[in-house]
């Protein structure tokens, strides 16, 4: 079994979030597990400056390190634009690290974001508690029998879906139809770690009426899109149908104010920000598997029972940097073996439950009349 280096006191810190969760719910997570999961799953690792997952990858510059993502197509497409370059090699790595080695950390940054790619200085994330507002009436009550309406996609806002499944809460997880959670189409053992037990609902957001209906009887929703794009279309937590005791958890890579607001973000480079790295021989290197992740979604999944237990009616949200960045501390790195999770059923087919679902919003929107 591959083993990754994470330091003692992130363990113990993220164990007691797990052991707060425990405690509002009776369900007991081991933290080790959910942060190696993964990488127990896959048989991957960080490399030094490579990421576990390879598409992330450490850089040099003329005053800070930086982490570049390039894990989308669309990321690739950009690198000509970021380089300024008519054309690139296949692999792209060696010329983006002669551009950065020749560049400031800031300049990197600001054309990377420029460009809409997922992008980062180490360090540069201060640590900050999730923002919480009121959004409603409280009312509150056991996490087991809500609904809980999982927007989001790849690993934080599914693993706390994942959390609140296993606390008894139903949980929906809402897909576009155009584009459907990434991990489908990745190793199938990590979309169903992460989703299995919870019912699938397809939808087309550009005709966001039935999810309204959706998210008006929810009791808890979990989103992980720029705070715009669900505002748009009119599916925000301003604009749904008022419900007590209703928590809105917002998981972004940077936050929700000013320029972060858009700026990009996945796990690995998330966590670069909020500084959480290790050193070698006095240079960077990758904590753990897309560390920010699964620190966002467990402490996501800890805050909601939480916020339940005292009446609700909140919208949370949750900076995967800034929770990062709450986790570094000097040294005293461990090697621990990566622990591959218990996967008791699978995934859904994409939209495999729309009429169970309409049946169910049908029947809780009449319970509520």
């Amino acid at each position: 079994m591959n083993a990754l280096a994470i330091p003692r006191a992130l363990l113990r810190q993220a164990q007691a979030v797990a052991d707060d969760f425990a405690a509002h719910t009776g369900v007991a997570v081991d933290a080790t597990e959910l942060l190696t999961g993964r990488a127990a799953l896959l048989d991957i690792a960080p490399a030094g400056w490579v990421s576990a997952g390879g598409a992330t990858r450490l850089l040099p510059t003329r005053d800070r390190w930086c982490a570049l993502t390039l894990s989308r197509p669309d990321d690739v497409a950009m690198i000509p634009a970021l380089l300024q370059s008519d054309s690139v090699d296949t692999d792209p790595w060696p010329e983006i690290g002669a551009w950065a080695a020749d560049s400031t950390a800031g300049q990197l940054a600001d054309r990377a974001r420029l460009l809409g790619l997922p992008v980062a200085v180490v360090g540069e994330t201060a640590p900050a508690p999730p923002v919480v507002r009121p959004s409603g009436p409280t009312r509150p009550g056991p996490m087991a029998g809500l609904l809980v309406a999982d927007l989001s996609s790849m690993w934080a806002g599914p693993l706390c879906g994942h959390l609140l499944a296993r606390a008894g809460a139903t949980v929906v997880k809402v897909e576009s139809r155009s584009r459907p959670d990434g991990t489908r189409a990745g190793e199938r053992v990590f979309f169903d770690w992460m989703n299995g037990g919870k019912l699938s609902y397809a939808t087309d957001f550009d005709e966001p009426a039935d999810l309204a209906a959706l998210l008006d009887v929810a009791d808890v929703v979990i989103e992980a899109s720029r705070p715009a794009a669900l505002a748009r279309r009119g599916l925000g937590p301003d604009t749904v149908a008022v419900r007590p005791g209703r928590i809105w958890l917002r998981i972004t890579g940077h936050g929700t104010e000013g320029q972060r607001a858009e700026w990009v973000a996945f796990g690995d480079d998330a966590a670069v920000s909020g500084g959480l790295v290790g050193y070698r021989d006095g240079t960077p290197v990758f904590v753990g598997d897309a560390i920010a992740d699964p620190l966002t979604g467990l402490q996501a999944a800890a805050t909601a029972v939480a916020a339940r237990a005292r009446g609700g009616g909140e919208l949370i949200e949750f900076s995967m940097a800034a929770v990062a960045a709450g986790y570094r501390s000097p040294g005293d790195e461990v090697e621990v073996s990566a622990v591959p999770p218990s996967v008791t059923s699978a995934g859904r087919e994409l939209g495999a439950d729309n009429a169970a679902v309409r049946r169910l919003v049908a029947q809780r929107s009449a319970d509520s009349c």
